[in-house]
């Protein structure tokens, strides 16, 4: 990687992104949580999430991932809450396609992820932009699947 490309892929709000992330912890009592790793660059994503009416009402997440791990967890912390399982699971599916398939940006509330479309030429840092999403959507889908059912 030249020092241009590393310039490119490390824009200031990258970087700005990846210095605050919302939702930064864990949460004391969670409904579901997730650890996801990138098994590639040894990236992890704990998130911990509560549902209410079939939405995230408190969500949490642990991020030890790179610059680009980081910019995607702080993208998913400001706009997961109110999120439901599949609207979450839709923003995973277009981040990867946008990532991996060069498909267009995520629709909103997810177009935040447009800052990371300089990633796409860079694979292997695909699993660790990947990992707060994917992981955010999972543990809804258990958080949703571990309430009573009335």
């Amino acid at each position: 990687m030249s020092d241009s490309d590393l310039i490119k892929l490390y824009s200031g709000r990258i970087l700005e992104l990846a210095a605050d992330i919302p939702h930064h912890g864990r949460l004391p009592a969670p409904q579901a949580t997730l650890r996801k790793r990138s098994p590639l660059c040894g990236s992890t994503v704990t998130v911990d999430v509560v549902m209410q009416d079939g939405r995230v009402s408190a969500f949490g997440q642990d991020v030890k991932a790179c610059a680009l791990g980081q910019a995607a967890a702080s993208l998913l912390g400001e706009v997961v809450i109110g999120r439901s399982a599949a609207e979450l699971a839709e923003g995973r599916d277009a981040l990867r396609a946008m990532l991996r398939e060069e498909g267009p940006v995520p629709a909103a509330p997810f177009d935040g992820f447009v800052v990371l479309t300089p990633a796409r030429d860079y694979k292997n840092r695909h699993a660790s932009i990947l990992l707060a999403i994917e992981a955010a959507a999972e543990a809804a889908v258990m958080a949703e699947a571990a309430l009573p059912q009335g």
